[in-house]
C-alpha cells in the first residue's frame, strides 16, 4: 500500500486514575524527524517513543504531544525538613537576644518558612507507566497509519490517472511523427518543382534530404524510455511500501525525456504534448513529495 507522509492521530489510555494522551501530526520532509512535546518529568521516555514511531513511519516530519494527568492523591507528600527548621529557630532566638526582643516564635510560624515543610512527588514505577503511555501511544499510531493509508491510496489513484493521460500523450507524439516525415516530403517536393519546374529530380536526392530531416526531429528513443518510465512508476504505486523517493528519481527521467521531445519538435501539435507531458510530470513530482 500507499502511504501519504501527512496524518493525524489522536489516542488516549487510563489505568486507574493515571491518563496519557497522545496527538501525533506529520507533514512531508526528505528524512524522518520527530519532535516530541511532554511534561519534563517524563522526557527519560523520549528515546524509547523515537524507537517505538520509528518502527512504522519511514520519512516525514512527525510532531507529538503528550498530555499526562495524575489524579490521585498519593502521588504527592508532605516533608518535613528537620535540619532547616533548625537554623531558622537558631537566628531567630539569637535575634531575639541580640535586639532584646520577645522570644514569640510558634509551630505555624516556623511552618511558614521556606523549605521546612516542601511537597514532594513520590516515585512512580516507570514500567508500569510506560505500559500506559504505550497504549496512548498505540491508539494514536493506529489512527494516524490509517489516515496516512487513506490519503496514501487517494495520491496513487490521482497518480495513475495522471500516467494514463501521459501515456495518451506520448503515443500522440508517436503517430505523430510520420505525418510530420510526410508532410515535409511533400512540401520538399513540391518546393523542388516550384523552383525547377519540369526538370527531372532524382528521388534519391529527395529521399535522402528526408531521412536527414526525419533523423533530426526523430523522438523514438525518447518515447519509448519514456513510456518505460511510466510502466516502472504505475509498478512501483502497484508494489506499495515507502516507494517517494524512487518515485521522485523516475519524474526526473520523465522530465529529461519530455524536455528532448520538446526540443526536437518540429510542429506545433508535437510542441503541445511535449509541453503537457512536461506539465502533468511536474504535477506527478509535487504530489510524489506527500509519499512516503
Amino acid at each position: 500500500m500507499i502511504k501519504s507522509m501527512t496524518g493525524f492521530g489522536r489516542g488516549e489510555y487510563q489505568q486507574g486514575e493515571r491518563k496519557f494522551t497522545v496527538e501525533m501530526k506529520a507533514v512531508n520532509h526528505r528524512y524522518f524527524d520527530v519532535s516530541i512535546k511532554m511534561p519534563k518529568k517524563l522526557s527519560f521516555f523520549e528515546s524509547a517513543i523515537r524507537g517505538y514511531l520509528k518502527n512504522d513511519i519511514q520519512r516525514g516530519k512527525v510532531d507529538v504531544f503528550i498530555s499526562y494527568e495524575d489524579m490521585t492523591e498519593r502521588n504527592v507528600s508532605l516533608k518535613y525538613n528537620e535540619g532547616i527548621a533548625a537554623e531558622y529557630l537558631k537566628y531567630f532566638r539569637k535575634m531575639a537576644e541580640t535586639f532584646h526582643l520577645e522570644d514569640d516564635i510558634r509551630v505555624s510560624m516556623l511552618g511558614r518558612c521556606p523549605e521546612v515543610l516542601t511537597m514532594e512527588e513520590q516515585v512512580v514505577d516507570e514500567k508500569e507507566l510506560w505500559e500506559i503511555l504505550e497504549g496512548a501511544l498505540q491508539g494514536a499510531s493506529q489512527q494516524f497509519a490509517e489516515s496516512r493509508i487513506r490519503e496514501g491510496e487517494a495520491l496513487k489513484n490521482d497518480l495513475m490517472e495522471k500516467l494514463d493521460g501521459m501515456k495518451r500523450d506520448v503515443e500522440a507524439v508517436e503517430s505523430r511523427f510520420p505525418q510530420i516525415v510526410a508532410a515535409y516530403r511533400e512540401k520538399l517536393t513540391d518546393k523542388v518543382h516550384e523552383l525547377l519546374g519540369d526538370t527531372q529530380v532524382e528521388e534519391s536526392r529527395i529521399a535522402a534530404e528526408v531521412v536527414l530531416f526525419a533523423d533530426k526531429i526523430c523522438t523514438d528513443e525518447e518515447t519509448v524510455r519514456l513510456k518505460s518510465h511510466i510502466d516502472s512508476m504505475r509498478a512501483e504505486l502497484e508494489r506499495g511500501g515507502s516507494v517517494g523517493r524512487k518515485l521522485d528519481f523516475i519524474a526526473q527521467e520523465m522530465n529529461r525525456e519530455a524536455n528532448t521531445i520538446l526540443s526536437k519538435a518540429n510542429d506545433l501539435e508535437t510542441s503541445n504534448l511535449a509541453i503537457n507531458l512536461k506539465t502533468e510530470i511536474e504535477k506527478v513530482r509535487e504530489q510524489i513529495q506527500n509519499i512516503e
